[in-house]
């Protein structure tokens, strides 16, 4: 499928990048672990901490199989952010935020271990 306005051409590799939030993206996180078998490298924990992996089949998330678009894999990345972060981004009365407030590598890899019983590998 060829889509003159978007310049994209027939068989040619696309992306997309979406932003989830709240029930919908813990259940899809849910999944993409499970898939995982609840395990991370300890460098897929960022130093700002963020976190993230990749699965190589999407059919492994219990979607269905398409044979127009056949099998393709995903990245999940998980920003994890403390409250008080927007005085960073806001127009009025804009601050830094601490160095303390920030969340930290450590924090991130806790997080995962606490929340979804994970283990993180060397």
């Amino acid at each position: 499928l060829t889509i003159r306005t978007f310049g994209i051409r027939r068989n040619e590799k696309i992306s997309c990048h979406v932003t989830v939030r709240g029930e919908k993206a813990e259940e899809i996180l849910e999944r993409g672990l499970k898939v995982k078998e609840y395990e991370l490298r300890s460098r897929n924990f960022s130093d700002t901490g963020n976190f993230g992996f990749g699965i190589t089949e999407h059919i492994d998330l219990g979607l269905k199989y398409d044979p127009t678009t056949g099998i393709y894999g995903m990245d999940f990345y998980i920003v994890l952010k403390r409250a008080g972060d927007r005085v960073s981004k806001r127009r009025r009365c804009k601050n830094s935020v601490g160095k303390f407030q920030r969340a930290r590598k450590e924090d991130a890899i806790k997080w995962f271990q606490t929340k979804y019983d994970g283990v993180v590998l060397n």
